[in-house]
Formats: structure tokens, C-alpha cells, sequence
């Protein structure tokens, strides 16, 4: 993660924030997934529970702009991490009353549009 820092400053990437932010959350998700599993990504171990079974991409929303995660997926269960998924409602739940106001005061489809790209959402 230094490396990716260090070279992103060098090079002044204006995308450094999200990559950064990309990061540390694959992370996080990992560990969670390795946490279900009761062992680390490709370890062999007589504990796992579980095992890995690819990703599922997934756009995030955030003040830095869109993010693409790989969300692990399990063999048995489910994973979906908790905290993005509340931090994404209370997102979503802001952007659709910004939308609907909008809306309701006659503001162009267009320009809800612009305005959202200019939060950093790509669809609406």
C-alpha cells in the first residue's frame, strides 16, 4: 500500500483518494471473508469452515466519487459487508430525496443528471 501511495504522489494522480479508499476496503472485506472462513485466503487448515468462491463486483458510492469492489463471495452462506450496505442506504436515501426534490421544484432530468455526476455518481 506504500508502493501504490507513494507512486500515485509521484505521479499526481488525482485518483489517489479512491484508489487508497479501494484498498484499505478489499482489505477489510478479506479479512471479514477469511474471518468466516476461519482461515486466511488459499491456507490450508483443518479449522476452515468454509471457502472462497470469486467475487461479485459492486459499484460504492462515496463523497470521493465511485468505487468498483470485488465483494467475496462463499461457497456456503452469503457475504455481504454490513457496514457498506447501511452507509450505502443512508447514501441512497439522501441522493433519491435530492432527486425527488429536484424534481418537484421542475429542475430538468439533465440537470439532476450533471448534478449527480458532479457528486461523483455515475448512474442514476
Amino acid at each position: 500500500m506504500h508502493a501504490l501511495a507513494e507512486e500515485s504522489l509521484v505521479a499526481a494522480s488525482p485518483d489517489l483518494l479512491r484508489a487508497m479508499i479501494k484498498k484499505f476496503t478489499d482489505a477489510l472485506m478479506s479479512a471479514e471473508a477469511d474471518a468466516l472462513c476461519n482461515a486466511e485466503y488459499g491456507q490450508v487448515s483443518d479449522e476452515r469452515v468454509n471457502h472462497r468462491n470469486g467475487y461479485r463486483p459492486r459499484e460504492w458510492d462515496t463523497r470521493a466519487g465511485t468505487i468498483e469492489l470485488a465483494v467475496p463471495k462463499l461457497r456456503q452462506g452469503s457475504y455481504f459487508p454490513h457496514w457498506l450496505l447501511e452507509r450505502r442506504r443512508r447514501a441512497e436515501q439522501a441522493l433519491i430525496s435530492v432527486v425527488a426534490t429536484a424534481y418537484l421544484l421542475g429542475v430538468s432530468t439533465r440537470r439532476v443528471e450533471k448534478l449527480a455526476e458532479s457528486l461523483g455518481v455515475t448512474q442514476l
